[in-house]
């Protein structure tokens, strides 16, 4: 005798997870200033730990392609006598990594909570509406990707929109918003600059 329900297996009420294969991408080689800075960087690490860097040398691979290729990924692999798999792992559990070719400026607007209660949805929609896009989504000029992001650490400071993993927006709201992407459009990266780390309100 169980004190547990009976559960009936309904294979359409559960989630499945689905494996992505990575974008095979162009043949990748580190840049050498890239391959340079990849190789400081293991200098702060004993080489028998050289697999620490594996999150460094992922940055590097998506500043140089714009997204991880599953041939970045590889290269990565055999730089740091990883498996390829192991590369994979770690990147696939980053949400900072992009799995397939995002536009110039990756808007990603927080929904959790407290960024959620002070209109982050309204932003979310803004943005939608302002480029033609739905979320996940990048606009037919290849320029902006829109997406959700779980929390970014700035409760205080909510509703806000990070731009390429590093440039925040905070206090957005759907106008200012709006302004941004008009911003970016006429000034490129001198229009991020919303950080309260760089410009204190």
């Amino acid at each position: 005798m169980s004190f547990h329900p009976l559960m009936e297996y309904d294979p359409g009420r559960f989630h499945h997870s689905e494996r992505k294969i990575a974008d095979e991408g162009a043949p990748f080689v580190f840049t050498p200033e890239r391959r340079a800075k990849l190789d400081e960087i293991l200098t702060e690490y004993p080489p028998e730990r050289k697999r620490s860097a594996v999150l460094a040398a992922l940055y590097l691979v998506q500043e140089q392609e714009g997204y991880l290729t599953a041939n970045g990924m590889r290269h990565v692999a055999g730089i740091l006598d990883l498996t390829p798999a192991e590369v994979e792992d770690v990147a696939t559990y980053y949400v900072m990594f992009f799995k397939e070719k995002v536009g110039k400026y990756v808007l990603q607007v927080c929904r959790t909570l407290s960024c959620a209660l002070n209109g982050a949805e309204r932003v979310t929609e803004s943005l939608s509406e302002k480029l033609g896009i739905k979320v996940g989504e990048t606009d037919p000029s290849g320029m902006f990707t829109l997406l959700e992001f779980e929390c970014l650490g700035a409760c205080d400071r909510a509703p806000v929109v990070m731009v390429n993993n590093e440039h925040w927006h905070e206090h957005a709201t759907p106008e200012s918003c709006s302004k941004l992407i008009d911003d970016i459009k006429a000034k490129g990266e001198a229009a991020l600059s919303g950080c309260h780390l760089k410009v204190e309100k």
